[in-house]
């Protein structure tokens, strides 16, 4: 069985850790949900595609980000990959795929369960006509179970998810149900990946047993008294080392503490940051050394140092230590950021910037991995995605960037009002991704997504599997100025964007956990949970929001929750008495990064899932 995938992206690398916590307020009783199995994945990242069976079709083994694979031919009408026994029956399969090219509005690509045959199946497909279905395939009949209508972007992967229960077939896209129905065409079969007349690349791919799917009832557990202590906060500790796992490559280039910007860059003569980023070239690896790295100007990889797709520029942690960016030689100053990255297809990882003038680590650039670092005591946003200059125009404005198992904390500006863990604000673009993320006692906001009237909508932004509590207080119990002090704040002037926020915690902020502020669009909250968020947990009033299966839980009385749009049965929302599902969601906070990178968090040292 291929290692589990779902941290994913460059886990030679993986092993940066340290857990992390918070002794939040006690919610009754405890309660151990079960967890469904994972009896297979794959994330390509070995090269292999040992287990897979082809039918049709080019496949190979292609870099987007990280390993993927990919079906070239638009040309095929019937390309196939299956894995797994015929004999499985109730499972979900879940991946993440892109449509990179479609020859005709009938071309798909998709992922199958219950592939009992070449052309025996049910589907999930992206299609050429900008519509993600759920269908049974036998023979040539095609069934429509159900449809969303999507704009499929041949640049963006998609989260698709397939679950076969019995006779009920049901699928997502990033969260939002395509659609669930009753056929009892097929009884069992194996997973597949399938384009027909389109060319698609597929990546992360997990089976779960069970069906595998988020529980639409509550816990049977009936609470018991609300306790009446105070949350306390304990500190969290940077991560002490750099991942183990990843030796050094030959012809990469070495920072030291000590080097030189004339030094060759090896190991034994280490050379300058500022140095180093000139001299790679894509597909190029710059170690740093552990140690503190005292700075006065910000870092910067220019615009137009770029990677490529399929070869990503590398600056990391050197295995087993962990580099120190400090730049508390800087004053608060909106140009004094930490370390800028105005390139595009880079990949960061491991690193620690502090104490910068204004943002620790600003990306203007597209394409990049952010990974396993931390941002900290920084005199404005942690990590902040933006514009790098006031004239870049808006195709040109950060895209496709993923910050991944990243955590972001006490950062402060003098007015406490600006310094958030994370925003993609003002000026992104579209397809920027925060996954398996932590930001807590920042003294404004957890995450921003602020937009304004003068530039306009921002792109979608997606934040899943993350966490942000405490935001409002510093970790020192002090707090300043008049930040917002949101778990998740998504929006801002009424201007309407449509985000994703999906199994994700917001606790103990100071304000509200999930806020539209003042963002009147279609967003998909899906799967979180929020808890003792001083005012509202969940706050959105105005829009056309979708809500699924989201937990409102408090110790004691505030106000309500505010819903605005549509919120289905599977909600608990707090309306001044909490769910059976409070129980999950009891005692001590505590999280940590596994060794592949995924956040595990933890409610009186039981596993929490959304």
């Amino acid at each position: 069985m291929a290692p589990h995938p779902r941290a994913r992206r460059f886990r030679r690398l993986a092993g940066v850790g340290g857990l992390a916590t918070l002794v939040a307020a006690g919610l009754f009783v405890t309660v151990t949900n079960a967890e469904a199995a994972t009896v297979f994945s794959a994330d390509f990242e070995s090269g292999s595609t040992s287990g897979w069976s082809k039918s049709g079709g080019t496949w190979a083994i292609v870099a987007d980000g990280s390993q993927v694979f990919q079906q070239s031919d638009t040309g095929s009408e019937r390309a196939r990959e299956f894995a797994g026994t015929t004999s499985w029956t109730n499972y979900s399969v879940q991946a993440r795929v892109k449509a990179t090219s479609f020859a005709s509005t009938s071309g798909v690509v998709s992922l199958a369960a219950r592939a009992a045959g070449a052309t025996k199946m049910y589907r999930l497909s992206l299609t050429g006509g900008n519509k993600v279905q759920l269908e049974t395939m036998n023979g040539s009949a095609i069934t429509v179970l159900g449809s969303l209508s999507q704009t499929i972007s041949t640049s963006t992967f998609y989260t698709l998810k397939l679950t076969v229960s019995g006779s009920t077939i049901s699928g997502t896209v990033n969260g939002t149900s395509v659609g669930s129905a009753t056929d009892s065409t097929i009884s069992a079969g194996r997973i597949g990946l399938l384009t027909e007349y389109a060319s698609g690349r597929f990546d992360d791919i997990v089976v779960d047993d069970g069906g595998g799917s988020t529980p639409t009832t509550s816990p049977t557990t009936t609470p018991t008294t609300a306790p009446t202590t105070t949350p306390t906060t304990a500190p969290t500790t940077a991560p002490t080392t750099a991942p183990t796992t990843a030796p050094p490559t030959t012809g990469a280039v070495y920072v030291a503490p000590g080097g030189t910007d004339s030094a060759a860059g090896t190991q034994a003569a280490p050379t300058t940051l500022a140095s180093a980023v000139t001299r790679i070239a894509a597909g190029g690896t710059i170690y740093m050394r552990g140690g503190t790295y005292s700075y006065s100007a910000t870092q910067t990889i220019a615009a137009g140092n770029n990677g490529t797709s399929s070869a990503l520029k590398t600056l990391t942690a050197y295995p087993g230590e962990t580099p120190v960016l400090n730049f508390s030689a800087q004053a608060e100053d909106t140009a004094a950021r930490g370390l800028a990255l105005n390139g595009n297809y880079w990949h960061l990882y491991g690193l620690v910037v502090e104490r910068a003038g204004d943002n620790g680590i600003f990306v203007g650039g597209s394409n990049n991995v952010i990974e396993r670092t931390v941002t900290r005591f920084n005199r404005d946003t942690g990590l902040q995605l933006s514009r790098i200059a006031s004239d870049t125009p808006n195709s040109q404005w950060p895209a496709n960037n993923l910050v991944l198992s990243a955590e972001s904390h006490d950062n402060a500006d003098s007015d406490g009002e600006d310094a958030d863990g994370f925003a993609a604000k003002l000026t992104v673009g579209s397809g920027n991704i925060f996954r398996y993320a932590v930001s807590h006692n920042n003294i404004d906001d957890g995450w921003d997504l602020y937009t304004k009237t003068d530039t306009g909508a921002i792109g979608v932004v997606t934040i899943e599997d993350s966490l942000s509590y405490n935001n409002g207080t510093l970790s020192d119990g002090s707090q300043a100025g008049a930040g917002d002090r949101n778990g998740f704040k998504l929006g801002g002037e009424d201007i309407a964007v449509n985000h994703v926020v999906r199994r994700s915690f917001a606790v103990n902020n100071g304000h509200h956990g999930f806020t539209y502020n003042s963002n009147p669009g279609s967003m998909t909250i899906a799967n979180n949970v929020a808890v003792n968020n001083a005012e509202r947990n969940f706050s959105f009033d105005a829009g056309t929001s979708t809500f699924t299966n989201n937990t409102s839980c408090r110790t004691t009385g505030s106000t309500n929750d505010r819903i605005v749009g549509t919120a289905d049965s599977t909600n608990q929302f707090w309306s001044g008495t909490n769910g059976s599902r409070c129980s999950a969601y009891t005692g001590a906070l505590t999280w940590s990064f596994d060794s592949a990178g995924k956040l595990v968090v933890k409610f009186g040292g039981v596993v929490a899932t959304p």
